[in-house]
């Protein structure tokens, strides 16, 4: 995929945008947003830059301004890799999507990927992982044969899982983090796929987990359906979602998905799943505030 462009290209542009930053830093959102604009003049197939713009107008109120530059941004990257469409989606001036881009969340967790265990671990106090385990240890002792770890990252599910399972797979959509998880030497395979289209082959695992990656696939039916397709009879799927309160399931501000108890039940027991144990836990830190969610685990019958 090619990299995302960060910069303009031009060099007068990237002084003004530099200044439309300290500016908007400043708490000046109004100005910020009309400089930054002076620089797109110079730079109009600046993809990011159209996208800051909209974020810098809605900081100050302007949304129909703010969704002009969204549509911009959209229009000179389809792909969407800035998630311009979901904030769109956000201030009521864009079609309501199911599910995020899938570059946008490469894009994201690619950018995030050499500081994304210090930010996450050591910064948001993220604990899910060893929650999970808890959680599959409780269920079943003993060591599972194969676990398939959908959105493995860095490996921090997968450092947990290595001392219970024989052979550990890892999928996941961003190649840097990838990169991360193989020099751990924990996984036995990695795989780069999209999780809403993501295949498995060959013996059926006894384990699939997912730890907090279920936020960035919103409608569940199809991942939750594949699961349950790969999973062996009597093997056990855990995995996370934030929590919300009615509804199935919600794009908040942070573009992540909130899914529901009652969805996520219903969606499980509709593929032949059933729940062994949902825990209300806290996912991460965000802003200073624990983002709720729930724990999951779930059993696929044996065939009969």
């Amino acid at each position: 995929m090619k990299p995302l462009q960060t910069l303009s290209g031009d060099l007068n542009a990237d002084r003004r945008a530099d200044y439309a930053e300290m500016l908007f830093a400043s708490g000046d959102h109004v100005a910020a947003a009309e400089l930054l604009l002076g620089a797109l003049e110079l730079a109009p197939q600046w993809a990011m830059g159209w996208f800051r713009l909209g974020e810098m107008q809605e900081a100050s109120g302007r949304l129909d301004l703010a969704a002009q530059a969204w549509v911009m941004a959209l229009n000179l990257d389809p792909a969407d890799r800035q998630g311009a469409a979901l904030k769109l989606q956000l201030i009521g001036k864009g079609p309501v999507s199911s599910a995020p881009p899938s570059a946008f969340v490469e894009t994201l967790f690619d950018h995030y990927a050499e500081t994304f265990e210090e930010m996450l671990v050591g910064k948001l106090d993220y604990r899910l992982p060893e929650v999970l385990e808890q959680m599959i240890r409780k269920a079943r002792s003993g060591r599972f044969r194969l676990a398939l770890d959908l959105g493995c990252g860095t490996g921090l599910m997968g450092e947990r899982l290595r001392p219970i399972v024989d052979r550990l797979e890892g999928i996941d959509i961003s190649a840097r983090m990838l990169k991360k998880a193989r020099t751990k030497g924990i996984y036995d395979t990695l795989t780069k796929a999209d999780l809403h289209c993501f295949s498995h082959s060959g013996e059926n695992p006894d384990l699939v987990t997912s730890a907090d990656v279920l936020i960035y696939v919103g409608a569940l039916e199809g991942l939750i359906g594949r699961v349950a397709g790969v999973l062996a009879g009597g093997g056990l799927f855990a995995f996370s979602v934030e929590s919300l309160a009615s509804g199935d399931f919600a794009l908040r501000p942070s573009r992540r998905y909130a899914h529901s108890d009652s969805y996520v039940r219903q969606t499980l027991e509709a593929n032949g799943l059933s729940i062994l144990a949902l825990e209300p836990t806290t996912i991460r830190q965000d802003r200073r505030e624990p983002v709720k969610g729930l724990a999951v685990l779930a059993l696929k019958a044996h065939a009969t």
